[in-house]
């Protein structure tokens, strides 16, 4: 980004495709430049498509973000620009399915780990400063619906994404005389290649009809130019489940999930 710009510039993170990609395509229609991150060689078809799609400047960085070195290059890459942030969305995650005894393996879960949890910490933690120096700044924080329930044969990613959940509204709460606001945002199943990753196609919610992810974009982006704290967004159907969370007992709702990701269990 060498050229100045009077746009405001927003970051995102797991952009190549799926919810960070439609995320960082709203954000362009609505004037952002951007900086958008994923480990995989998308990031760069991502990028020439969303410019593509406008004048905004774009940037990609290609960066692991499970490790603690890649992630601090990232904001090596942000600080190089000289731009105040002026929207952050913390959206990269991933997830695993299977039995935690016997089934999943322990580096995929610490990956998990690191990529939902250590990564979101660590760039809020380089990002925020400013933001309140500034007075201003909008944050996103990808949670999800999963956040509210025990996750059977998910055990680590729901964990992880109740952490997140739990991170974005404390962040909230402790800067709401700032001028910068913090929005969760919780989608349920989602039509991404969230499930095929991670090895979920033979159970119910991996081969199941699942949400819109430009939908869930569009949802999540309103929730946090509007300063909204947390938007369950996606279809009826998945608001109906988050509402439905709020009062079932854990114990109901981790059966519930068993049936959801049982593997094999797929019709």
């Amino acid at each position: 980004m060498t050229n100045p710009s009077e746009n405001p510039f927003a970051v995102v993170t797991g952009a190549s495709s799926g919810i960070g990609y439609e995320l960082a395509r709203q954000l362009a229609e609505h004037g952002f430049d951007l900086l958008i991150v994923a480990e995989d060689e998308g990031i760069e078809e991502a990028a020439r498509g969303l410019r593509r799609d406008g004048q905004n400047q774009i940037s990609a960085v290609q960066a692991d973000l499970a490790r603690r070195d890649e992630v601090e290059r990232v904001w090596a890459e942000i600080a190089a620009t000289g731009r105040d942030v002026d929207a952050l969305a913390l959206n990269a995650g991933r997830g695993t399915g299977g039995e935690f005894v016997g089934g999943t393996d322990l580096a995929d879960e610490l990956n998990i780990i690191d990529v939902n949890i250590t990564s979101t910490v660590v760039l809020a933690k380089r990002v925020l400063p400013a933001m309140v120096a500034a007075g201003r700044g909008r944050v996103l924080i990808t949670s999800s619906i999963a956040s509210m329930m025990p996750g059977t044969y998910q055990a680590v990613y729901n964990a992880s994404k109740s952490f997140t959940q739990s991170f974005a509204e404390a962040l909230r709460a402790e800067l709401k005389d700032t001028g910068v606001t913090v929005t969760a945002l919780m989608p349920g199943p989602t039509d991404t290649n969230f499930f095929h990753r991670a090895e979920m196609d033979d159970t119910p919610v991996g081969a199941g009809k699942k949400d819109d992810p430009a939908l869930v974009a569009e949802q999540g982006i309103k929730a946090l130019l509007d300063g909204k704290e947390k938007v369950n967004a996606g279809s009826a159907k998945t608001k109906v489940q988050a509402v439905a969370s709020k009062v079932m007992p854990d114990k109901v709702k981790a059966e519930m999930h068993r049936k959801m990701a049982e593997p094999g269990a797929a019709d």
